[in-house]
């Protein structure tokens, strides 16, 4: 296995953040972070009005702001502020996942995979981490796109590492919570090469998730990933006979 200094010494790493009033969890996350491995920490406040911010800088992180909400709006600013970066790694803000797994995702990027999803699926969750209707739409997700392209994903969640300049060809843009569906099938129809790794989830330490804490939030959310899904793939398919 190759040493998080070996990775360190000949790749550029940056970690983005996006968070929006995470005050008692942010510190954590950057806290547990690999900073051997990590040559930039970003962390994308998305409107926050709480101290957030302020916590991100005294923790060590870089701050910068977008005030468009949404999810992909935050991971697009990241992406613009990582700029020569060879592997970005994608980490929410709520300390849900474990950050020092990272570098095993880090890892496989460096052995040649363009993008590896840190899948809490087939990974060790804290029980009640993901409540079952949330289970049930990625679940349902993942199929139909599996189903759609020939592909293997078991979980859409954002704990990532990708290869920076394939990132940016794919010319991603949902602005929303469509953005790891829009990543998924870009990926597919680009040809990336993708694994997944097995990493832990746990409850969030403080606040309540935008996409899971509640019922309604998560079908809000399911019906923009099926609409990003349903939109996203004709349009692939017309660019792809278009060729």
């Amino acid at each position: 296995m190759m040493s998080s200094s070996a990775i360190n010494d000949k790749k550029r790493v940056a970690v983005i953040i996006p968070a929006l009033n995470e005050e008692d969890n942010i510190e954590h996350v950057i806290k547990d972070i690999p900073h051997n491995l990590v040559d930039d920490i970003i962390v994308v406040d998305n409107g926050s009005t709480d101290a957030t911010p302020e916590r991100a800088r005294r923790a060590g992180a870089r701050v910068v702001s977008e005030p468009k909400r949404g999810y992909g709006n935050a991971c697009m600013r990241g992406l613009q502020e990582a700029k020569g970066a060879y592997i970005v790694v994608f980490l929410d803000g709520d300390h849900s996942d474990y950050p020092e797994e990272m570098s095993i995702l880090v890892e496989e990027i460096s052995e040649g995979y363009d993008m590896a999803i840190g899948s809490r699926m087939i990974g060790k969750r804290e029980t009640g981490a993901l409540p079952p209707h949330s289970l049930f739409g990625n679940w349902l997700v993942c199929k139909l796109i599996n189903l759609s392209v020939g592909t293997h994903y078991t979980d859409l969640g954002p704990f990532r590492a990708v290869r920076y300049e394939r990132l940016m060809e794919l010319g991603m843009c949902d602005p929303n919570y469509g953005w790891t569906v829009e990543m998924a099938l870009r990926a597919a129809y680009a040809g990336w090469s993708v694994c997944e790794i097995p990493v832990r989830y746990r409850k969030r330490r403080s606040g309540q998730s935008k996409v899971t804490g509640s019922l309604a939030a998560s079908i809000r959310t399911a019906l923009k990933m099926f609409w990003v899904l349903i939109m996203l793939q004709l349009k692939l398919r017309k660019e792809k006979k278009q060729r």
